[in-house]
């Protein structure tokens, strides 16, 4: 989704009236510089808005895309390694409304160390539907339940914890009653468990306007799109008790030599028309969302919807190869740069560190508070 800012249409296809004056007033604000005397910090996160069914296609042709992976992503991910030794991660956001038989898979690829899977939720194309609070709360339930039997979302001698992905990007009834709904979602995921939101950005009506920020939502539960805009997460301030943590990947205009326009969107994503490239991942480093007090920490949210063949050279094929060969070249050489591969849940889990004003020493803060999920198959 690259456009050109000459296009008339150009504000009305790529939805920038809900994201773009925002965007213009935060580059002037100031950004803090990183201490000169410490280390960069990288957290990378790749999350994937996985449906290997889209098309539409059969079983048997999702299955070998679920497939391919299970072969293909170990061989790349163990080429790319971050500074404490560990494979690109990837987080599988997989929709409960398709086939479980499946799961197995993706559980396998976790319990080799390469990623994590949490929930997708197109809960327009799960009866009932239309949904009440009561019923969407239900289908929650209901996948937490039937993804328990592999191990995710497990925590030891708690309630299980997820982070979440909305089908279509209709979080909290932004899109229409049509996809969603449901006005106080935000409150029926918090009560379910989810630790974090992970949908944005997109190029839609859904985009919230507070852009490159990670932030609490307070839900108004008579209104839609209550995440429009929150509190930012503050390094040493006290967390909203009812607030849902909204993290977002990076949006803005960046130059793009390969493109005739040159003048396009950037909004995180892993496409086959727009895959990762150097440029690129310079972009994202310069661009990286921060949280006010550690400057030193740098988060990159890139997303994808993997689960196509279009989609693999992006997420595991000769583009990304290049791509990420490159990160690790000019932002991993131990003294400015500290490279940091992380799943959805890890990179929630880094900043409720950060948050509680705990330093980059040591692996622990990945863990801090939502434990690894015991997967099985």
């Amino acid at each position: 989704m690259i456009g050109c800012l000459h296009n008339k249409n150009f504000f009305l296809d790529k939805g920038l009236r809900y994201w773009f004056p925002f965007y213009i007033w935060q580059h002037f604000l100031p950004r803090k510089k990183p201490d000169s005397t410490r280390p960069i910090h990288i957290f990378l996160c790749i999350v994937d808005h996985f449906e290997p069914f889209n098309g539409p296609v059969d079983y048997k042709t999702a299955l070998k895309r679920v497939k391919t992976w299970l072969k293909q992503y170990p061989k790349f991910a163990d080429r790319h390694r971050d500074s404490d030794g560990k494979p690109l991660q990837h987080t599988w956001f997989y929709p409960p409304h398709l086939d479980h038989r499946l799961l197995p898979y993706l559980v396998e690829l976790c319990q080799g160390g390469y990623g994590d899977i949490e929930m997708h939720l197109h809960h327009n194309h799960m009866e009932p539907f239309p949904d009440t609070s009561e019923t969407l709360k239900g289908k929650i339930l209901k996948c937490i339940e039937d993804y328990g039997k592999y191990g995710i979302f497990e925590q030891p001698g708690g309630k299980p914890r997820f982070g979440f992905i909305h089908g279509d990007w209709s979080l909290d009834n932004s899109a229409g009653d049509h996809v969603c709904g449901v006005n106080d979602e935000l409150t029926i995921l918090h009560e379910c468990g989810c630790y974090a939101d992970f949908t944005f950005p997109t190029l839609t009506c859904c985009q919230p306007a507070m852009v490159n920020s990670i932030y609490y939502a307070i839900d108004d539960p008579l209104r839609p799109k209550s995440y429009n805009r929150g509190l930012p997460v503050i390094c040493g301030k006290k967390t909203p008790v009812s607030g849902m943590m909204i993290i977002q990947g990076i949006i803005g205009i960046r130059w793009d030599k390969s493109k005739k326009s040159k003048l396009a969107i950037e909004y995180s994503d892993l496409d086959y028309n727009n895959p990762p490239t150097p440029d690129r991942i310079d972009y994202w480093v310069n661009n990286a969302i921060l949280i006010k007090g550690r400057p030193n920490w740098k988060f990159i949210k890139l997303h994808t919807h993997g689960g196509r063949e279009i989609r693999f050279d992006a997420n595991f094929g000769i583009a990304a190869d290049v791509a990420f060969k490159y990160l690790e070249q000019k932002y991993n050489d131990g003294e400015k740069y500290l490279l940091h591969y992380v799943t959805a849940r890890e990179m929630y889990n880094v900043i409720k560190a950060a948050e509680a004003g705990l330093d980059c020493e040591g692996n622990l803060i990945k863990d801090y508070l939502i434990r690894p999920y015991p997967y099985r198959a």
